[in-house]
């Protein structure tokens, strides 16, 4: 007898060997309808199987549907078999390489004599509709290495050849059929084509045979694929939003800032994005100086030998900008940790002066590659709103407490509720005994969860001098921004030689807390043009007001109402064209601004002025003096 224990602790007995479906069946014909695969064993020992998988001795086991995230794994990875399928079919001279599962989708990569075009995209996913609903069924067989890879050649599939050539020999090899189509794969895969209904091909990109320059450029084609027909219009209605909400667009429209060939992988920030910019800054600047941190300033270049005994050199080279002088190296500083440490360093520093809390806005450099720069989401010069608490490590919990309290407040007032918490664990490269990282991830952990915050474990994501959590927001439209982060460090101090006196009068070393709320500044702008499309609340509006005259007459009343609020403190200019003023008003409009005042014989002779908000909204004419008081309440209110 076999004994299956299900995911609920009841168990099923059979006979002989079963097949994950037979097991599904045995449950419950809708069940049994709804299987794509299984996932056999327990915790991280757990393996995704297919169906047809036999099961030969006694086991755990939890059928996966598409309502698991293991089953849209399977619905993707089959969907890129599908677009391998519908190519060959359209065009058999085609050979396939390799189809990985993405983020949100799949890709696969092809050798064509042309390049596909978007009318052969629109026939390929066609193809690929007609083949699903065929619902052939997906099988698996193995073959030994070499008589697969004389299959292969004898395809004319020669990649494919190439990659099994890579197995050491004597090894087997997993195919999977459906149709007249095999490929090569390790699985599992869906039973059958036909679970495979909610699928769309986005776009075709080049990419290098094994991602390396000197071999053939293949094609790639990328395609998204979900369980659902409304989680795929919702994913395409997100990409539309995401398109509209392009930080770079927008910089651009908008005057913010722009990027140049000139010196690449930095930012350019013109009058408009430098006031938001400095908006975020001087709000930081305050959050610095209420909780207790010291603003500091350190140097950008910083000597090799300090690099080497914080291990940076060895693990994080290749990231560094590095130069010469005088015979010795330098770097620019890819973060401000050393620096904040030769700043604690100088005096001598007793318990009483714990916790110290240093804050920067220092600007470092990392040698990002070309490929990986994305407007000024990433970026290889970039202001972090830097902190470092030195404490002791009984101070460590409430320090990490009273942190995660004010992060939330900071996202709160630049419009994000909702917030992820991760704790990453050690990696395999890092600096520091076992016991220490025991001490510090507990720590880190014991804090989230005195905060009330439900977090999640990132194995081996952690910095090589320490864990951390991260905390990630998420956008207007629901996307990921991994921004605020708080790691406990045992061991750079101790490297770099800072040191206390304890109560005891003993010299130790202190604890060493990395923290960021934002970030990268240039990156949580980016973010927060995109989670605002370019309408920046009243407070972070580069310009909050337009004064606009429908005449000359009141071109003076119109300069006195700008200065009156600029006095104020409101960020407001006037335009003052002779232009009708419906133009004015649209032309203003698309620049986003909270406010446009429009002035007319009427509204000066009455002191006041005509308001209009942002997305047309008429709110009538009013005094001046009770329009200052609304827009300083949405300044104060952030709003």
């Amino acid at each position: 007898m076999i004994s299956i224990e299900l995911p609920d602790g009841s168990k099923r007995e059979f006979s002989g060997p079963v097949t994950v479906g037979d097991v599904a069946t045995a449950i419950g014909a809708g069940l049994a309808k709804a299987a794509l695969g299984g996932r056999l064993g327990r915790g991280d020992q757990a393996r995704l199987v297919d169906t047809s998988y036999t099961i030969a001795s006694d086991a755990a086991l939890a059928i996966v549907t598409d309502k698991d995230t293991d089953g849209l794994e399977l619905i993707r990875h089959s969907t890129a078999h599908l677009l391998a399928y519908a190519v060959k079919e359209l065009f058999p001279e085609t050979q396939v390489t390799i189809g990985p599962v993405i983020d949100n989708g799949f890709y696969y990569d092809f050798s064509y004599k042309r390049p596909f075009t978007p009318e052969d995209l629109i026939a390929i996913e066609a193809k690929m509709t007609e083949l699903a609903r065929k619902d052939e069924k997906v099988q698996r067989r193995v073959l030994p290495r070499d008589e697969a890879i004389a299959y292969f050649k004898g395809l004319g599939e020669h990649y494919k050849a190439e990659i099994i050539a890579s197995i050491p020999a004597g090894e087997d090899v997993s195919l999977y059929s459906e149709g007249g189509f095999e490929d090569l794969c390790r699985g599992p895969h869906v039973p059958s084509t036909g679970k495979l209904r909610h699928f769309k091909l986005m776009k075709v990109a080049g990419a290098y045979w094994r991602g390396d320059h000197r071999n053939e450029m293949l094609q790639r084609i990328y395609g998204t694929a979900w369980a659902t027909k409304d989680e795929l219009a919702q994913y395409l209605h997100r990409l539309e939003e995401a398109e509209k909400r392009d930080h770079r667009k927008l910089g651009r429209e908008l005057d913010l800032f722009h990027l140049d060939e000139h010196a690449p992988g930095l930012v350019f920030w013109h009058p408009k994005g430098w006031t938001v910019w400095q908006q975020v800054e001087q709000y930081m600047r305050a959050v610095y100086r209420d909780n207790g941190y010291l603003e500091v300033k350190g140097p950008q270049l910083l000597d090799r030998g300090l690099w080497e005994k914080t291990g940076h050199w060895d693990k994080y080279r290749e990231n560094m900008f590095v130069t010469e002088s005088e015979k010795r190296d330098y770097a620019l500083k890819p973060m401000n940790c050393p620096g904040h440490i030769l700043i604690f360093k100088q005096g001598i520093k007793s318990y009483r002066d714990l916790p110290l809390r240093y804050g920067e806005f220092g600007q470092c450099h990392r040698n990002e590659p070309t490929g990986s720069l994305h407007g000024i989401m990433r970026v290889r010069g970039f202001t972090q709103d830097d902190g470092h608490v030195f404490c002791s490590e009984a101070q460590i919990l409430e320090e990490c407490v009273n942190y995660t309290a004010l992060l939330q407040h900071v996202y709160r007032d630049f419009g994000f509720n909702d917030i992820v918490y991760k704790v990453a664990t050690r990696p395999a490269a890092r600096i520091g005994s076992d016991a220490i990282w025991d001490q510090a991830e507990a720590a880190l952990m014991e804090s989230l969860r005195r905060s009330a915050c439900k977090f999640e474990i990132a194995p081996g994501d952690g910095a090589f001098y320490g864990p951390k959590i991260e905390y990630t927001l998420k956008d207007a439209i629901g996307r990921p921004w991994q921004c605020g982060t708080m790691q406990v460090d045992f061991s750079m101090a101790e490297r770099l030689g800072a040191e206390y006196v304890s109560e005891t009068g003993e010299r130790r070393h202190p604890v060493m807390l990395h923290r960021a709320i934002v970030g990268s500044f240039e990156r949580f702008i980016g973010i927060l043009i995109e989670q605002h499309a370019g309408a920046f609340p009243a407070w972070l509006a580069p310009t909050q007001v337009v004064v606009l005259n429908i005449t000359d007459s009141q071109a003076e009343y119109a300069i006195h109402i700008a200065k009156t609020l600029q006095k104020q403190g409101v960020r407001a200019v006037v335009d003052l064209r002779n232009e009708k003023i419906t133009y004015k008003i649209r032309e203003h409009s698309l620049q986003k601004l909270p406010y446009i005042l429009v002035v007319g014989d009427k509204e000066k002779a009455a002191a006041a002025v005509a308001v209009r908000a942002r997305g047309n909204q008429d709110l009538g004419v009013m005094p001046l003096d009770a329009f200052s008081q609304r827009i300083a309440s949405d300044v104060a209110l952030k709003s």
